[in-house]
Parts: structure tokens; C-alpha cells; sequence
């Protein structure tokens, strides 16, 4: 089911027009939230996340979107989906609300919540091979919208056609100044001996909630230390491992880039301490 402003629609039902401001603009913003059996994970970090995001981009946030209120939609969406008692990634879309004949100069909004069912209720560590190569055609312009979780990803849908052309599961991103920033499934961290790296928010990547929750496990950690600096392509073939986090999958590790192959080690003790960082939330 789809909750489009408190009102409920089949996932097959038209509900937005061509003027709408996502469809003709693309400035909207996707949020999505892990959720099992009611429990929501790290909600408080999406939340605030969403509400810097919206300022960002000049939307009048409603007196009505509350930590309370969005959680308790999300959650009726759950019920209505039938899905109270899975694994769910829930999808918040925020954007301007079309109003017809007006402008809507005041950015008023409109949200959109999407639900479905997970695969497990703990993150899983995928130990099929995962190989990606470096994206060349386009580059991510960093600055403070490249750390926003934009709906636009133009670059990222061309990107995976061209990792689907090629044979490979991802691809990894560039900025303009050539440095690493992330990949298209989401934050990369290069782990050498007993150092993690990972590309600082000014060099383009985004700021999911995530990332900061992997980097504060790292920096507790008496194993390893963190290093938040540019990650040059020539690298990640001296790394010891890379891996990727992202909220839908936790954390995933890439096996092989280019001709070097990669240990998972390292991975799988941070997705570990994850797991038990969610249980904890």
C-alpha cells in the first residue's frame, strides 16, 4: 500500500499527475527506514536527517511532521501492508505539494510513504562474489546537495546500466577532482592493515545515516583506526579490503575491483557490531 499524505492507494494506482513537482523538477527527498517487528531502527537519525534535508531545500516543514507523526505513518502503512510482524524498508518521499493555479512559493509539501518486506531481520553478510569497477562518464560536483538523499539520481541510473552492460554488481564514483567518493549502491570504506578509510562529506558523498553509524563503531573500536580523508583510484587496488554500507543491506563487501581480490574479514566483525548496535536501538 502507498500512504500519499494520509491516504491510502493500491501500489498500482495513479495518484500523482504530470505537474507534480518530483515528476517535473525532481527535487524531492527519499528517506528510507529499516523496520522489524515494529522496531525501527536508528529512527531518530533518519528523522533529523530528513528534517536538515528539508531545510536545505527551502520546504516549509509542517508544524504536523513530528518525530511522532511521520513514525506513527510509517507504521500505520506497515498495518495496512500487512507487514507488522516482517523485515520492512520503508520509503519516505518528501516534495512540493502541487497546488493548482498557484506556485506554491512557500514550498509547501507533500509526503509519499512506500513499504516492503525485507529479506531477514538482521543484516547478512553476502558471500557471493560482488566485483565493481571506477564510472567515468559522469562525475559527482561535490557540495552540500551531493551529501542530500536526493530522488534525482540520474547519475546513479546510468551508472547501473552501465555496470549491467559490463558484467559487474557496482561502480565506483568519482568527483571532478578524480577522488573516490562512493559507490552506486552506497558509502565505501578502504581498509589497509588496521586502518578504515573513507571519503570526507566535502569530497561529494552522502551523508546517510549509515555511514555515521559505521564510523562511530569504527572510532569505538580498539582494532582500527578511522580515517576520514580523500581515497585516490590508485588506492583501492593496495587496499586490503573495501566495503560498502548502505541501510537496505547493511554492509556488503566488495570481493574484486579491476585484478585485485579482497578479504571480507574486516566486514563481517563491523557487521557484526551492527547488528548488535540495531538490537540495542
Amino acid at each position: 500500500m502507498i500512504n500519499f499524505d494520509g491516504e491510502f492507494f493500491s501500489d498500482d494506482a495513479v495518484y500523482l499527475n504530470a505537474k507534480n513537482s518530483v515528476f517535473a523538477h525532481g527535487d524531492g527527498l527519499l528517506e528510507v527506514i529499516r523496520v522489524v517487528n515494529g522496531t525501527f531502527f536508528f529512527w531518530e537519525d533518519h528523522y533529523l536527517r530528513l528534517m536538515a534535508s528539508m531545510r536545505v531545500l527551502r520546504m516549509e516543514i509542517p508544524m504536523s511532521f513530528t518525530l511522532e507523526f511521520l513514525k506513527e505513518e510509517i507504521a500505520k502503512t506497515i498495518r495496512e501492508s500487512g507487514l507488522t510482524h516482517q523485515a520492512v524498508l520503508a520509503r519516505v518521499y518528501v516534495f512540493p505539494k502541487y497546488i493548482k493555479g498557484l506556485e506554491n512559493a512557500e514550498r509547501l509539501v507533500s509526503y509519499l510513504i512506500e513499504v516492503e518486506e525485507g529479506s531477514s531481520p538482521f543484516y547478512l553478510h553476502q558471500d557471493q562474489p560482488y566485483e565493481a569497477d571506477l564510472y567515468k562518464d559522469f562525475y559527482i560536483q561535490p557540495g552540500m546537495l551531493s551529501t542530500l538523499p536526493l530522488v534525482n539520481s540520474v547519475l546513479k541510473n546510468v551508472g547501473r546500466v552501465y555496470a549491467l552492460e559490463n558484467g559487474y554488481e557496482d561502480c565506483i564514483l568519482l568527483n571532478d577532482q578524480k577522488n573516490v567518493v562512493q559507490t552506486l549502491q552506497g558509502n565505501l570504506f578502504l581498509v589497509a592493515e588496521d586502518r578504515i578509510k573513507t571519503p570526507p562529506l566535502s569530497d561529494g558523498c552522502e551523508n546517510s545515516v549509515l555511514r555515521k553509524k559505521v564510523m562511530e563503531l569504527i572510532r569505538k573500536s580498539n582494532e582500527f583506526t578511522l580515517e576520514e580523508a580523500s581515497i585516490s583510484p590508485f588506492e583501492l587496488q593496495k587496499a586490503d579490503e573495501l566495503f560498502i554500507s548502505d541501510i537496505a543491506i547493511g554492509i556488503r563487501s566488495v570481493t574484486r575491483y579491476r585484478r585485485t581480490d579482497y578479504k571480507t574479514v574486516v566486514a563481517k566483525n563491523i557487521l557484526g557490531k551492527l547488528n548488535a548496535l540495531a538490537r540495542l536501538n
